[in-house]
């Protein structure tokens, strides 16, 4: 049995999760990271991480400013605060033993652990490598702990949320990168840990530039010049929004934008900086095709999604690609272009909107984005829609009587759900929704040959007659969904009007 050590906290956040100022753990390594050893506190709430090397003023600093202000201002104790929680885990308290200077952090939610899946991963955290390459899907990972691709939407989704509160607070990961962002498909969830080397404005970054295939191209093209040239180029919000969107790419697709056929010198070293530094380019990049992917170069457990000729970045629909051009082209050398962290959450959550459940109940990805064809297909299996598909397309009124087409869809399938962010275009699906727009408003179901939407909670919803009169559509009271139908869903203000279109195949 390992020794119980316990020791007095030097600083702690006034709200940490954890109070007191003696901290206890057993002296036992349970994990190593890149430069820290982890030990498990005695009741398994929270661990303590020592570093290995000696922190000089800069690092002291920028642990007591996150343990204090940072701590602080993102966890506010409000229920907000409390969701934040669940998605950083910064650490609250600092302690010194044996001339180590250590951490306290939160002990991760049990969903971010294998457990008895026989593949010897029992027990190890849901790194985000085991999800984001095609072939460790394949040769490592049980088909039980792979969710399906509506689920990995939902952990973009937190991913980019989490990123944009860092941000917020003016601070940036500096190492985002599947290594430091758990997650869970089979809950749609994740979160960012090892977020004690973030950079704090108005301190010297800390010495970690990224994980390789994340650090963005100005970094790593800049990465062996001294600390004090004034062209080299450290981690910083601009390089994040980079990490994020190799992130979400690598988590729908399976594969990374920029790993292509071009070898740029035969020093393998040499070769990644040139690949993810200057001479970066986007593997389906639409005029420069410089760095297009092989199939004949690809093992067999990386298809099809290693092959962007049989899995375009197409797929993710119309929302992700244009950030992805945003992301690969326009941002890829130039910073300033890159989209925000909101942008993806944005996009993201739309795009959860676009998709259809696959008819084949054995398509490992179960969901996929409506492609706007009138014979929509599965691009994971290969399975055609068979039958209606109702569209829901969303106008919004910019003043009275006026509609404009607000370039936003929702896809209808049995047992969907409308809420109150489709209802309402000043209501989002974020960290801050009401308990009450939770609530579902309506739902759709596929009732004697004919689609139909109930109303749940709406006071103010009508159909649209042919003549314009309005008919109103009572709390608990249907109607169909026929082609060309326009439904008004609220008469309050950003009260959306949609217009039904029906795809028959």
């Amino acid at each position: 049995m390992a020794n119980k050590v316990t020791l007095t906290v030097k600083a702690i956040s006034p709200n940490a999760p954890f109070p007191g100022n003696t901290v206890e753990f057993y002296d036992e390594i349970k994990a190593q990271g890149g430069v820290k050893d982890v030990y498990f506190s005695c009741d398994k709430k929270y661990v303590v991480a020592f570093y290995r090397k000696k922190l000089d003023a800069n690092d002291k600093e920028r642990l007591n400013r996150i343990v204090s202000q940072y701590y602080a201002h993102i966890f506010d104790g409000t229920s907000v605060g409390d969701y934040w929680k669940e998605k950083l885990y910064l650490p609250y308290g600092i302690v010194e033993w044996n001339g180590r200077i250590g951490v306290l952090i939160p002990f991760y939610s049990s969903d971010f652990f294998f457990h008895k899946n026989g593949f010897n991963l029992d027990g190890k955290e849901k790194n985000g490598k085991w999800f984001a390459s095609a072939k460790l899907r394949k040769m490592a990972l049980p088909d039980d702990q792979k969710g399906d691709w509506l689920k990995h939407l939902n952990m973009c989704i937190k991913i980019a949320r989490a990123t944009r509160r860092l941000h917020a607070a003016g601070l940036a990961h500096s190492d985002l990168s599947f290594n430091n962002v758990l997650v869970d498909p089979i809950t749609g969830n994740s979160c960012l840990i090892d977020l004690d080397e973030i950079v704090v404005r108005g301190l010297f970054p800390p010495s970690v530039i990224g994980t390789p295939g994340f650090i963005a191209p100005e970094v790593m093209a800049t990465k062996r010049l001294p600390v004090g040239d004034p062209n080299k180029k450290f981690p910083c919000i601009e390089t994040d929004r980079h990490a994020l969107a190799v992130l979400i790419y690598m988590y729908l697709l399976y594969r990374h934008p920029l790993t292509g056929r071009k070898v740029w010198d035969l020093d393998p070293e040499k070769d990644e900086e040139l690949s993810m530094g200057e001479k970066a380019v986007f593997i389906e990049h639409p005029t420069n095709n410089i760095n297009r992917v092989r199939a004949s170069d690809l093992r067999p457990s990386e298809l099809p999604f290693g092959d962007p000729s049989k899995m375009p970045y197409t797929i993710c629909g119309p929302y992700l690609k244009e950030l992805f051009d945003k992301a690969f082209i326009d941002g890829l050398h130039n910073p300033s272009a890159r989209p925000t962290a909101q942008m993806w959450e944005d996009a993201l959550v739309k795009t959860t909107d676009l998709v259809q459940p696959c008819q084949n109940p054995s398509c490992h990805a179960h969901w996929y984005v409506f492609d706007n064809t009138t014979k929509p297909k599965c691009p994971f299996c290969g399975t055609e829609y068979k039958g209606q598909l109702p569209i829901l397309n969303f106008y919004f009124s910019p003043r009275p009587g006026k509609f404009m087409d607000e370039k936003y869809r929702l896809m209808v399938y049995d047992n969907q759900t409308l809420y109150m962010w489709h209802v309402n275009r000043f209501v989002s699906a974020n960290e801050k929704i009401t308990p009450e727009n939770r609530k579902p408003a309506g739902d759709f179901h596929f009732h004697n040959n004919q689609w139909i939407l109930i109303n749940r909670r709406l006071n103010s919803m009508y159909e649209i007659l042919p003549d314009g009169n309005k008919q109103q559509i009572p709390v608990g009271g249907f109607v169909a969904l026929t082609n060309g139908k326009n439904i008004l869903l609220s008469t309050e203000d950003g009260g959306r009007l949609v217009n039904v279109q029906l795809v028959n195949n």
